[in-house]
């Protein structure tokens, strides 16, 4: 069995959003608060506040974009410390870890097309080349194709 860091509440019990930020799945407790209120993160299958108590046994599902990941709460720590540490307060399940997989090998394969764009707007040099390229024979201009005169020469 893995060596699991020891509980630092003495009840057997912490606060949900002190768990996330010790199980590194956010930067800060403020992060880890707003997401819970946001509904990104669910307890057993039920919304729940930041200051929920949570035990070893518990399944917590956490949304991060597209991606939601299934865990279950395997010890209760309320100090953050290095990742390795951190891996071994929660186990992912395997339908979780199959799904992520798959969500990254179908992101891997069909790429958001904006993320292939490399530059912004054009700039003034791409304007003049564009309209040149309109005025070499595709459209008439203006005056070519209008006339304000009444004289039928």
């Amino acid at each position: 069995m893995k060596n699991v860091p020891s509980t630092s509440a003495g009840s057997g019990k912490i606060r949900l959003d002190k768990w996330l930020w010790a199980a590194r799945f956010y930067k800060t407790r403020s992060l880890s608060c707003e997401e819970i209120d946001k509904g990104r993160v669910r307890l057993n299958g039920q919304p729940v506040k930041p200051s929920h108590d949570v035990k070893p046994g518990d399944t917590l599902e956490i949304r991060s974009g597209p991606i939601v990941r299934t865990v279950l709460v395997r010890a209760l720590s309320g100090a953050r410390g290095p990742a390795p540490v951190a891996a071994l307060l929660y186990e992912e399940t395997t339908e979780s870890v199959a799904l992520r997989l798959a969500a990254a090998e179908q992101r891997r394969l069909a790429p958001e097309p904006a993320h292939s764009l490399t530059q912004g707007r054009p700039t003034k040099r791409d304007r003049r080349h564009i309209e040149g390229l309109r005025d070499e024979g595709k459209a008439p201009g203006w005056n070519e194709r209008w006339s304000a005169s009444l004289d039928d020469d």
